[in-house]
């Protein structure tokens, strides 16, 4: 385990700002989005104020797709990515998504139906550490606003890069450091006053959007999440900030 993750003196990790046991997070982590799946999309929009679908869509749009393609999104949540993904790959490719989560993988395969999406989708119940999929499966991996709550983030790039094949592209859309110095004290006060009561408000849940707030700050950083991607045997390793640093795009490719 990492220093970006645990502390190995005391066998902690971090649960948002609360310093917990290593094993205790990923349950943690499971309750917060078994409480949200069914308000998963409404969640995203209060916390970035609906311009998440912006940032989703410029993220495929831009991503390393085409149309036979065989695509991994992890933290595959309610489908919103691997829907925009289908488009790129076309009939013949192959998308699975994969997620740790069996209430948000139950939400999005049951919107996925509802919207006629069924060829060319599968989903799978994974932990990102720990991927049951063989070396050198997919041409592209992605994880959107899933990797701030992994356990151990160094391993589960290790694995996105293992399942890719030579010349695959990695990306990660996560929310990020805010460049803008003025801009910082509003996005605390919409963060850590605004959003658990509109949280409590319309979702009767202020404290899992509190952690969630907590949990962006607790994330690295543009350019540590760089280096750690680096570490993980990327190469071309590169970000890109949107919305002055709300959101970060990184990618890698495995060479």
């Amino acid at each position: 385990m990492s220093e970006h993750d645990t502390d190995p003196r005391t066998g902690t990790t971090h649960f948002g700002f609360r310093d917990v046991p290593t094993g205790e997070k990923q349950k943690l982590v499971g309750e917060v989005f078994s409480s949200v799946a069914r308000n998963y999309d409404l969640m995203n929009d209060l916390m970035s104020l609906g311009i998440h679908r912006a940032w989703k869509r410029y993220f495929v749009a831009t991503c390393q797709a085409k149309p036979g393609d065989a695509v991994l999104d992890l933290a595959g949540g309610t489908g919103d990515i691997a829907r925009l993904l289908q488009a790129r790959v076309g009939a013949t490719g192959r998308i699975v998504l994969g997620d740790i989560n069996g209430d948000m993988l139950r939400v999005g395969r049951d919107r996925m139906l509802d919207a006629g999406k069924v060829a060319g989708f599968e989903y799978v119940q994974c932990n990102a550490e720990t991927l049951p999929f063989p070396d050198g499966s997919f041409d592209l991996v992605t994880i959107a606003f899933g990797l701030r709550n992994v356990t151990d983030k160094d391993a589960a790039l290790r694995e996105m890069h293992r399942v890719l094949k030579m010349g695959g592209q990695a990306r990660v859309l996560e929310f990020s450091q805010v460049t803008a110095e003025w801009f910082r004290p509003i996005y605390d006060f919409h963060s850590f006053n605004i959003l658990p009561r509109l949280g409590q408000l319309f979702a009767r849940d202020a404290g899992s959007y509190r952690y969630l707030a907590e949990s962006i700050r607790r994330h690295p950083p543009q350019e540590e999440l760089k280096a750690m991607l680096d570490t993980a045997g990327f190469a071309r390793t590169s970000v890109r900030n949107l919305s002055a640093g709300i959101v970060a795009i990184h990618t890698g490719y495995k060479v």
